[in-house]
């Protein structure tokens, strides 16, 4: 009887399977020997179950059930069909829980260089033993992340606006400004006045575009060489770390390197502080919104930049819910 069924579902070598509704209903139906019990599992009415069996039937070309009393008794088909009907909802309900369990175990954040040196990687600890069950992987780089894709599940970015596919939630301000080490700012005494005059000759990495947005910030005019023979790099961490040595002048996001500010290790060249008009922001697939462990992370990450953004309360921007 059951092979004949399962012939059934097949034409032409092209599994047919009966609507998932109708299987639902048996299973429940089956488990319950009473409609009205199983209606009340899945939300129907007891006419709703019995709807849904009478659609299996006729699909199966088959009786499933018989009713003897109050009580819905399988027939000898129906008893072969519900307890692989049973497995199968079990296999399933284990499929989905063993990815329910793998997507709450790791959380994969990308991140460019100086945010995850500076900001993520020296606090990551502390979201851990918060959140004990959820492992972090941090993916630094500048290239581009396809988050729709899953190839991390949040990234920290600094950009003036995002995709409308994409959650966002801005996370600070960004400011820039022109710092050096102290024996820099006292060599070369045009970098010492409230007004400082930065020659291109001076500049590390002087092709770096916040160079340009802070000389049309200030309306200034390069002076020197627009060729200059100083260092060029791509991150700020390299940027700041040729300031600290002496090596010119770099152009940071002051909330990056409180440390350093803090310490004298780097000072600031002037008293101006430019913002471009970007915002670092923390983004990811809408899907993933209600994500118990993306949520974990952005909570905990607008707390972190509350302390952090006390040395800069101009880089503040109010939490979003």
């Amino acid at each position: 009887m059951l092979a004949s069924i399962i012939s059934k579902a097949y034409i032409t070598g092209i599994r047919k399977l009966p609507p998932l509704s109708a299987i639902r209903a048996f299973e429940a139906a089956a488990r319950h020997a009473n409609y009205t019990r199983a209606g009340e599992e899945l939300g129907l009415t007891q006419a709703g179950v019995s709807y849904q069996i009478r659609n299996l039937e006729h699909r199966l070309g088959t009786v499933l059930f018989v009713r003897r009393g109050r009580m819905m008794e399988l027939t000898p088909a129906g008893e072969a069909l519900a307890p692989r009907i049973a497995e199968a909802f079990a296999s399933m309900e284990r499929a989905f829980a063993s990815l329910d369990q793998a997507e709450h175990a790791v959380l994969s954040i990308a991140c460019f260089q100086t945010f995850a040196t500076k900001v993520l990687a020296p606090r990551l600890g502390a979201f851990q033993l918060a959140h004990p069950q959820i492992a972090v992987r941090l993916d630094v780089s500048d290239d581009y992340i396809d988050l729709d894709a899953g190839e991390c599940d949040v990234a920290i970015r600094l950009s003036p606006d995002v995709p409308e596919s994409l959650e966002s939630h801005d996370l600070m301000h960004l400011g820039i400004a022109p710092f050096a080490s102290p024996e820099c700012v006292a060599r070369y005494s045009e970098l010492g006045g409230p007004d400082a005059t930065i020659a291109a000759c001076h500049r590390i990495s002087p092709g770096n575009v916040w160079w340009q947005q802070w000389d049309e910030a200030l309306c200034a005019e390069r002076t020197g060489s627009e060729s200059p023979r100083g260092l060029e790099f791509d991150s700020q961490m390299l940027d700041a770390a040729a300031a600290m040595s002496g090596n010119g002048v770099a152009i940071l996001a002051p909330p990056l390197f409180h440390t350093e500010i803090k310490e004298g290790r780097l000072v600031q060249v002037g008293q101006r502080v430019v913002r471009p008009g970007r915002k670092f922001r923390l983004i990811y697939p809408q899907i993933r919104r209600q994500s118990p462990k993306v949520r974990a992370f952005r909570q905990w990450l607008t707390q972190e930049l509350e302390a952090l953004m006390v040395a800069d309360p101009g880089s503040k921007i109010e939490a979003q819910p």
